[in-house]
């Protein structure tokens, strides 16, 4: 009974299928525009996008695929929305003039009820995508590049674009090299075999907000580096998964190059300088750059002619008595002298305001 009733279904979907293809090619031979008012519009759509062969070559040359897979659509949060709602220029068949880029902010703006109130479109807005993508650069990604285009999905379905696991591959649709660096890396290592927290793209540079690296008020600008990794680097109940140390970012504040950083500079190393920024490897690893063989070349990034004994060191030294004895005490040693020596200084602006003090006092009584 239920393969019957699907027989008939899809019968019927094929029939009502030819009847609007034949309406629509024989429309367009005595060019008469069929105007679209309905939910039969999709239907009218997919005789032609629902073809797998139609294309269309772009003025640059580039062939894009015009092929609309009805499955996916269907699955899309946008399953109950009709393709005029989002393609707005269209409202007759054939279409002949140059189709528009879907403006999602139609619907995705601050203050909208259904969807709720999304400020996602107004970050994307100021985001070095969108400003490149305003500048001419079609090369940069709009929403559809990341979300998809009749399959989009919500971030928790795993065949989403924008799932956290398959977030490096669509970032990796445009920044190829990195990509490459990151799968490599011991971030990338661990997502691929199911680890959810290690960090993707997102996580570092943001969602909708991207700034370029260059920018001050970027997650990833020289004096935010340490901030953006220690949001796991410094995160006990994380870290302690991996026997991995928290102190990592508390002593690098504390080192020359941590106190440098704060207080703005940007050639200072920081933890990308040394680790790498998306081909991270644990120091274990003979390829990574903190590997004990690689310290002088890493070192010599910033200081040429560092050696063997310049990197010999310990990194990220907690300054205690039990792990840096020695430099626990030239630490305290210095901390006193500065202080006496402050004293001191304090002491003798005392004494010789005093002095002058009292000499004032020694002539008023000689006046008088």
């Amino acid at each position: 009974m239920v393969v019957t009733e699907r027989f008939r279904l899809h019968t019927g979907y094929s029939l009502l299928s030819a009847v609007l293809g034949s309406l629509l090619l024989k429309a367009e031979a005595y060019g008469v525009p069929i105007r679209l008012q309905s939910a039969v519009d999709n239907r009218l759509c997919l005789v032609c996008h629902a073809k797998s062969t139609l294309t269309k070559r772009l003025p640059t040359g580039k062939v894009v695929s015009l092929y609309v897979n009805e499955a996916d659509y269907q699955r899309s949060v946008h399953a109950e929305r009709l393709c005029t709602d989002c393609h707005v220029d269209i409202v007759e068949l054939p279409h002949e003039k140059e189709i528009e880029l879907v403006n999602c902010s139609r619907c995705h703006y601050v203050g909208t009820v259904s969807p709720p109130d999304l400020k996602k479109y107004a970050e994307y807005r100021e985001s070095i995508h969108k400003v490149a993508l305003d500048r001419g650069n079609h090369r940069a990604p709009a929403c559809q590049d990341c979300h998809g285009y009749h399959n989009i999905l919500p971030p928790t379905d795993p065949d989403s674009q924008i799932n956290r696991r398959n977030i490096p591959q669509t970032c990796g649709k445009c920044h190829l090299a990195i990509y490459s660096d990151y799968q490599e890396g011991i971030h990338g290592r661990l997502l691929r075999a199911g680890n959810s927290d290690v960090p993707v793209c997102t996580d570092c540079h943001g969602e909708h907000n991207i700034q370029s690296p260059q920018d001050p008020n970027s997650r990833v600008y020289a004096t935010q580096v340490p901030q953006t990794c220690a949001s796991c680097h410094a995160a006990e109940k994380i870290m302690r998964k991996y026997g991995i140390k928290v102190d990592k970012y508390e002593t690098y504040r504390e080192s020359y190059h941590g106190v440098v950083n704060q207080y703005g500079g940007i050639t200072v190393a920081n933890c990308a300088s040394c680790h790498q920024a998306h081909r991270i490897l644990p120091a274990s690893d003979p390829a990574s750059s903190v590997n004990k063989h690689n310290l002088p070349r890493t070192c010599g990034q910033c200081h040429p002619g560092a050696n063997a004994n310049f990197a010999r060191g310990k990194m990220h030294v907690r300054v205690t008595k039990e792990e840096a004895r020695l430099l626990y005490y030239v630490r305290l040693g210095f901390r006193m002298l500065t202080i006496g020596v402050m004293a001191a200084l304090i002491g003798h602006i005392f004494l010789d305001l005093f002095s002058r003090w009292r000499e004032r006092r020694k002539g008023r009584r000689r006046q008088g």
